[in-house]
């Protein structure tokens, strides 16, 4: 059998560990015979081929009987980059467990499973449902709701350097005074409505108002700031750090994609840029 799993983009700004849009870049999994060893094979760099790998050590934490099997695995989806990679091999690793064990497991069983295991739900959660989620844990248990998406081309500018999510978190804050954790939330909380609303004018105005976590990256992925000067003069609702980072995500009108791409480029950024679709449905199962 083989598992397709998308990527996702997290936070949209003020959405921090809560928000997140499944993208069309895709983890894929051939799960082959049964074997006397798991055995996972790659062309990944310093990723483990044993049951060390994050899709099998996933797929036991679900079913830690589960028979080994030998894994093919191929993915788009760059490392460290902010998009994914591995609440991708979470939910991968999940959907082995489910298919292999014959557990039946419903939408909202995977995305309590994956995201106890992430840690939060804004990357997972949409790469099991695909689209635009909202999601986050009360009472113990993790929810997620699905949002209407943007009408618009997403546009990734992907840095040559890695940044792990432990660097990126470890800028951030111990702690925000009462009034900044007031204003923090009141912002996310009405770039949601107008998300729902489908007010993309105001959304993107929310979007890059974020008060979490994006002041304090902005020092590690610099071009932020710079991309999101550019999308106000060529055509973007929004520019965004996408995830932990280092890639940076705009919503661009797909009229002004040309411009907005040039404009870019004017500016003297000259890494990877790629235009990604939302990924309207999650991980998929598919026979061989």
């Amino acid at each position: 059998m083989k598992i397709k799993v998308p990527a996702s983009s997290a936070n949209l700004g003020p959405g921090f560990d809560s928000i997140g849009i499944a993208i069309s870049l895709y983890l894929t999994i051939e799960v082959r015979g049964e074997t006397s060893h798991w055995y996972v094979d790659h062309q990944m760099t310093d990723i483990p081929h044993d049951e060390t790998n994050m899709i099998v050590a996933s797929a036991l934490k679900v079913k830690p009987d589960l028979p080994p099997h030998k894994l093919r695995v191929y993915s788009d989806i760059p490392l460290a980059h902010g998009l994914g990679s591995s609440s991708s091999a979470i939910v991968g690793g999940i959907e082995i467990a489910d298919r292999l064990g014959h557990l039946g497991l419903e939408d909202h069983e995977k995305i309590e499973m994956a995201a106890q295991m992430e840690g939060h739900p804004d990357n997972v959660a949409p790469t099991i449902l695909g689209s635009l989620v909202v999601g986050c844990k009360v009472h113990g248990h993790f929810t997620a709701v699905k949002a209407p998406v943007p009408p618009f081309a997403l546009i990734a500018y992907i840095p040559a350097y890695n940044l792990k999510t432990s660097d990126s978190r470890a800028v951030l804050p111990k702690s925000l005074t009462f009034a900044d954790a007031v204003q923090a939330s009141a912002v996310a909380n009405t770039a949601v409505a107008a998300l729902f609303a489908q007010d993309y004018q105001k959304a993107g105005e929310l979007m890059e108002s974020d008060l979490f976590h994006e002041r304090y990256r902005s020092q590690l992925v610099p071009e932020l700031e710079i991309i999101r000067n550019v999308g106000h003069k060529h055509g973007a609702i929004a520019t965004y750090l996408s995830g932990a980072g280092p890639t940076v995500m705009s919503l661009v009108d797909p009229q002004h994609i040309n411009d907005f791409v040039n404009g870019v480029r004017e500016a003297g950024l000259k890494d990877e840029i790629r235009r990604l679709e939302v990924a309207p449905t999650g991980v998929k199962y598919l026979e061989d």
